[in-house]
């Protein structure tokens, strides 16, 4: 998929959320997509989810990994 159309079928509930934080307070989750593409979203509005392209995922990864967010 190239485009975010998986938007309207996702399932959040049937989704494996990988967690960036501990268990308690607040943290993002990260759900990958069958395309390569990923959700995300944030533990205090789980019901607002953030959807990523392939591409899109790929370029913000290669972004943390060569320090460009780093402050």
């Amino acid at each position: 998929m190239s485009e975010k159309t998986y938007a309207k079928t996702f399932d959040a509930g049937a989704a494996e959320w990988l967690r960036s934080g501990e268990s308690s307070g607040e943290y993002v989750e990260i759900a990958r997509l069958p395309d390569g593409g990923a959700a995300m979203r944030n533990s205090k509005d789980p019901a607002t989810i953030l959807f990523f392209t392939k591409a899109e995922w790929d370029a913000f990864t290669g972004g943390v990994h060569d320090g460009e967010f780093d402050l």
